[in-house]
């Protein structure tokens, strides 16, 4: 999906065939977020573009990721609401779960946003859009579709793929990716997930509630990236919830067993599932580009960019996924901006991710932003921790949703480094945090804001206010208070 435009104001400059050769002030290889972002920016600031896309628009985010993913979650949701309705005194009970009208549901919504990112809706902006494989020619020049492209700069943001671990029989097991397991019709009697960080949790819980069987297999721990207390509170929620959480599983083998599939463990011991996904990571869709033709120095993570995003090509630009940084759709159109600063104005932007969130779209939420404990400490700072319960927010209580916390992660004097929250919707609810961390706010700015009650977003500033209370209720607090009451009239 793209940022929202502006409407053209008047007709976009088009690219020019000269001698067999089509010119433009920009070419993009990708129609994903990251390329229809800088698309739309580009034409409408003026460029001639040329956006070239091998297989569907709107990328992965809005085919076999974060569109389809969150809407198979809304599914999940409303299926889990009518399964404990029973705590507000509703019936509740367990509902009857058409998985044909889930997957018509996910395809539903897909179709409701595939407009934006048409090829239509792009070429009406102005850009010039072919389908079909582009590849680097030379330095200068790409070919697609039997067509030579040649821009003052270039743009690849061909994103990732599912990686396949090293796993002996895995490339010959039936298995699931985030490219196919949205086109199940029929819901799988016991899905086993080999994988467990955000992807691998977000569909163990979805298939879960919409009444599967679940394994989770994961080589070291889930979630390792977030902080511990949080990610202890989820997974609590997930064994509740019925799925089988195998933390430290070291996979040795998987084969095809009857019409399922079956994982042989280091230790001898095996596991039957009718359906196997694999969450385990993802690489950078860098093959048959002819890099090495642009002398565009590429490795396993990606293409090797500066903090400008610029390639070793001075005329080629790396986004997204492909570019080697943090595997986000919201990464992609930051680094939209970023390249649109660069390549159209030839201004010095640079990449900073101090303020990076990320999200685990499970239930409840898991929302981080900057630094964790760990990495703050890491260097050797003085670091101070504030956390607080969900359990002690009103609106929580009302929804009986309590399980959840706030830590805030601070410097010296109270310089706000990191924030991570629990809870439903979290991820709502960090960007006030991020936004702190970007403008180097301190924690004072948080705690004097004025939070509407009840909501859940007031746990950040209870939480903030924390960092006050041993001063402000201390000794010397009410000391002076006692001798101002002796003078005030």
């Amino acid at each position: 999906m793209t940022e929202t435009h502006p409407p053209t104001l008047g007709p976009a400059r088009r690219p020019v065939l000269r001698d067999g050769v089509l010119q433009a002030d920009l070419c993009i290889i990708g129609a994903g977020s990251g390329g229809l972002s800088v698309a739309a920016g580009a034409v409408q600031m003026g460029a001639s573009v040329v956006l070239i896309e091998k297989h569907r628009m709107g990328g992965d985010c809005l085919n076999t990721g974060c569109v389809p993913s969150k809407a198979l979650l809304a599914a999940a949701h409303a299926a889990d609401v009518v399964r404990h309705a029973g705590r507000f005194g509703v019936n509740g009970h367990e509902p009857a779960v058409d998985f044909t009208r889930v997957h018509a549901h996910v395809h539903g919504v897909i179709a409701a946003i595939a407009p934006h990112d048409s090829v239509e809706r792009f070429e009406g902006l102005g850009v010039t859009v072919i389908r079909a494989a582009a590849r680097f020619t030379g330095p200068r020049e790409v070919e697609a579709d039997g067509k030579r492209i040649r821009a003052r700069r270039f743009v690849v943001a061909t994103g990732s793929s599912a990686a396949l671990p090293p796993v002996p029989g895995l490339a010959e097991t039936p298995h699931l990716t985030n490219e196919s397991v949205f086109d199940l019709t029929d819901l799988p009697e016991h899905l086993i997930v080999l994988g467990g960080g955000p992807i691998g949790i977000e569909m163990a819980q979805a298939f879960r509630r919409l009444g599967a069987s679940v394994t989770v297999l994961e080589r070291a721990s889930i979630l390792p990236k977030d902080e511990p207390e949080a990610v202890a509170i989820l997974r609590a929620a997930l064994l509740r919830e019925g799925i089988a959480l195998q933390e430290g599983a070291q996979v040795a083998a998987t084969r095809r067993a009857g019409n399922g599939v079956e994982v042989q463990f280091a230790d001898g011991t095996t596991l039957i599932g009718t359906h196997l996904l694999v969450a385990a990571g993802r690489r950078p869709n860098t093959a048959g580009l002819g890099l090495e033709a642009a002398g565009v120095e590429v490795t396993p993570r990606g293409i090797t960019v500066d903090a400008g995003l610029r390639s070793s090509n001075r005329h080629v630009f790396a986004i997204g996924d492909v570019a080697g940084g943090p595997q986000f759709t919201h990464v992609a159109g930051y680094h939209a901006g970023i390249v649109i600063r660069n390549a159209l104005f030839g201004l010095p932007a640079k990449t900073d991710y101090a303020a990076l969130p990320w999200v685990t779209y499970a239930d409840p939420e898991l929302a981080h932003v900057g630094l964790t404990e760990a990495d703050a400490r890491a260097p050797g700072h003085e670091v101070s921790i504030l956390s607080q319960p969900l359990s002690g927010n009103d609106r929580a209580q009302a929804e009986r949703a309590t399980e959840g916390l706030i830590k805030v992660v601070l410097g010296r004097r109270g310089r706000i480094l990191g924030a991570t929250i629990v809870a439903p919707r979290a991820g709502e609810m960090i960007g006030t945090w991020g936004l702190a961390i970007q403008q180097k706010l301190k924690i004072g700015a948080i705690a004097s804001s004025l939070a509407p009650y009840p909501t859940m977003s007031e746990i950040s500033k209870r939480a903030a206010g924390g960092f006050y209370t041993p001063a402000l209720f201390g000794p010397r607090t009410r000391a002076l208070v006692g001798l101002i009451q002796r003078f005030l009239p």
